[in-house]
Order: C-alpha cells, then structure tokens, then sequence
C-alpha cells in the first residue's frame, strides 16, 4: 500500500514525496482512513511507530479541505496535547513537514521559557495548536486561547502524561472542550486508569487500533543484562562505552542528580556527554538534543521524562544504567532504538535490589534477557550485600545534641515545677 491509496489530497503526497516516504506504517494505513471518515479512535501503538503521521495528516487534510474559501484571522480549530516539551516541539516539525504545501498554520506552546514568542504567534492566528498541559492552562487563564472552537482534539502519550501527575490538568483541558468534536487518544500502553481516561474522552463508539503487543519492541531489540554493584556501575559504562564501538548511546538515569553525576564521571574518563533533564533549561536541552542528533555528542544521559522526546533514527545503543521501577517503561527506554522497525541494542545494569525489578520487565515482555556473565566487573552479592547494610548504617540520623540539651532541661523544668508546686501546697497548710 502507498500513500496516495490512503485517499490523500496531492499537498500532503507532494509533501510525504519530499521527505522519501514509500509506504505508511502500520498504525498510519490503519489510522488514517478511520480517522478521515471523522470517527473518534483509540490508539495504541509502541514508540517509533509512526503515530505521528497517524494523527497529524488526517487534521491537516481536513483543515484543508475546510479552510480553503476561508477569509479573515485564523482560530484554532485542533488541539496536540502532549506531556514534555521535547515531543510537543517534535510534534511541531512534524506539522511543518506534512503541511507544507497546504498553508496550514500552527505553533507549539509549552513552559520552561518566556511567553512572549508563544502569544505573539496565538496572536497572528493559526489552525493547530501543539501544547503542553502547563503552559496551555496558563494561556488560557490569561485570555490568549480559547478551547471554543476546538474541531479536532489529540491527547498523545497519555500514559506518560498519567506517570507525570497530569491527570487533573486533562481533566480541565477536557471540560473546556466542544462536546461536538473529533478525539484522538494515543498510548503506548493501556493499564486500567489510562482505558477510564480514554471512555472520559472519546466518544461512544470510537474505533481502535493496536498495533503490536508491548513485546514486540523487545523482540526487536537485542537485549543484555549485567550483573554489577552500584559502586562498580559507573566503570562498567566506560568499560563498555570503550570497548563495544557504540556509535551513539543513549544512558538512562532514574533521577536528575545521577544524571548530572553520570556525564561528570564519564568526563573525568574523558567521554564527553551530555544530560538532559528536567532541572536543564529549554535552551541546554534542546543544544544537548541537537548535539546528539548531529553526532558531535556520542553520549545522551536522560532521565524518563525528558527522554520522551528523543527521536534519532540512528540510534545504535540504549544502556539502563538504573532499571525502571515501572516494567513499561523499560519498553519505552529500549524502544529509542530500533525504531520503525530498526534493530538496535539495549543494554541494563543490574543490582541486587534491583532484580525485582528485572522479574517484573522479563514478565511483561514475555521472553528471558540474556545475562552477561564474566565481564570485568560482575556482582559480587555477598559484597554488594554487605555495602548495602554498610549505607543503612551510615544513613542512620545522628542524635542531635542540642535536642538532647532541650530535653534535659525541659525535665528539669518540670522537676522544679512538681517541687515548688509541693511547697505550696505544704505552705498553704500550715497558713490554715
């Protein structure tokens, strides 16, 4: 199938021939004509589908279709909710790319950086608005947007905007909405609050689309796992970074001190690296991005959040240095590699308190993870235990002097009250 039998208008084919597109993805060939013919749907796809696409080109042709005569300011009339920066700006380029050719307008709004740039674009008009839930919220506080005139709504990556603590933001988002509308839901995955969200949002026979279960990424994806103490992590990533002629690697931190520690200590090795967090402002995290994409940074660490936006086709390595907690999330981390149907490597560090962890990963995906036995650092548990007992010492409060001061001296207090309150008591006695 191609994408001229999808029913397409000629800008948006003129404009997938421009960017060397054959033939659509999966999800896109099911998608797109379920969404053409204007019916709610449900989407459930794994990262580096192509979901993008799926969404994006349906409202561009039907914006088209309907703007054509149009006279006057642009109002919006589609709204991409998306949980972090880094994917609403990908979202951006993506619009930019699909509706070149249609004079569709749009912009992306999200915090992190001054407004000005971002109202002054509302203020010109566009048809597509790309969001953040943050930023849309303030903006529409301030009185720079109305949801009024909403024709077309995505909600992308609702998973992760639940594992953010968005849920209440896309409530309000949704009671601000047109009841009369066009809803799209996307999700990596469908864990029971996500299936409630998507009943809240979409209509009463919305069509589905499951593209792969969640282990297909991981049957994709050549795995490992290392067994290594949590001291001994930080040698093997440059043992391994020296050794394995890794083009471009990826490195996941769980928080965004060790992420910050990660990139310090592989420098000190002389790997230069980058991180990308939250803490980092929007100007250092797009440098950092744009570095890795170019090539002149080989080395990516990322926390979950802002790894969400990452999207480098050439991707060859992905490494945990700290497994998830979450298993999905594992098979979100891994599927920055081998995407569109790539193959690539991901690899996981693993610590004893870990490994229930690694159970629960090795359950969702359904297969085993190879162990890479007899590397230069391998776990020693009888070590790794005794290192554990020896930080849950060390972490124990020390008692705290001018406390125990305080104590004391309030029992004293209190001593001396019960004494003088003897004396009057005896004194009073002999007064009768």
């Amino acid at each position: 199938m191609t994408f001229k039998d999808l029913g397409l208008i000629t800008p948006i084919l003129r404009a997938t021939d421009a960017l060397g597109y054959e033939s659509p993805t999966p999800i896109q060939e099911q998608s797109i004509p379920v969404l053409l013919e204007g019916h709610d749907l449900l989407g459930v796809a794994q990262t580096g589908t192509g979901k993008t696409a799926a969404f994006s080109i349906p409202i561009i042709q039907h914006l088209y279709k309907k703007n054509r005569n149009r006279k006057g300011k642009r109002i919006i009339k589609a709204l991409v909710v998306t949980p972090t920066r880094e994917l609403a700006i990908q979202i951006g380029d993506n619009f930019t790319a699909y509706a070149k050719f249609t004079g569709i307008r749009h912009t992306v709004i999200f915090g992190g950086v001054k407004q000005g740039r971002q109202t002054d674009a509302l203020a010109r008009g566009v048809d597509v608005l790309v969001a953040t839930p943050g930023r849309l919220l303030d903006l529409i506080g301030q009185g720079y947007i109305s949801l009024k005139d909403i024709e077309y709504f995505v909600l992308d990556e609702a998973d992760q905007m639940l594992d953010m603590g968005f849920i209440h933001d896309i409530r309000r988002i949704i009671n601000l909405l047109p009841s009369k509308r066009q809803s799209l839901f996307f999700s990596a995955t469908m864990p029971g609050a996500i299936v409630k969200l998507s009943a809240k949002i979409l209509g009463k026979n919305p069509k589905q689309v499951t593209i792969k279960p969640e282990q297909a990424t991981a049957e994709r994806v050549d795995q490992s796992v290392y067994f290594v103490s949590k001291k001994q992590k930080i040698k093997l990533l440059i043992h391994l970074i020296k050794t394995e002629g890794m083009r471009s690697l990826l490195v996941f931190s769980r928080t965004k001190h060790g992420a910050n520690k990660i990139v310090r200590l592989l420098g000190k090795a002389d790997i230069t690296a980058e991180a990308i967090h939250g803490n980092k402002s929007q100007a250092a995290r797009q440098r950092a991005l744009g570095n890795f994409k170019d090539g002149s940074t080989k080395v990516l660490v990322a926390t979950d959040i802002a790894a969400r936006g990452i999207d480098v086709s050439a991707l060859s390595h992905v490494i945990n240095y700290d497994l998830p907690n979450v298993p999905e999330t594992y098979v979100h981390r891994i599927g920055r590699t081998g995407r569109a149907g790539a193959s690539g490597i991901a690899i996981s560090f693993c610590m004893t308190d870990e490994k229930p962890y690694l159970r629960d990963i090795k359950k969702l995906i359904k297969q085993d993870i190879p162990v890479i036995d007899g590397h230069p650092y391998e776990l020693d548990e009888a070590e790794e235990q005794k290192a554990m007992e020896e930080q849950k010492q060390t972490q124990k409060p020390k008692p705290n002097p001018r406390r125990r001061n305080n104590r004391n001296q309030n029992r004293s207090r209190n001593r001396n009250r019960g004494r003088n309150k003897g004396r009057g008591q005896n004194q009073g006695g002999k007064k009768e």
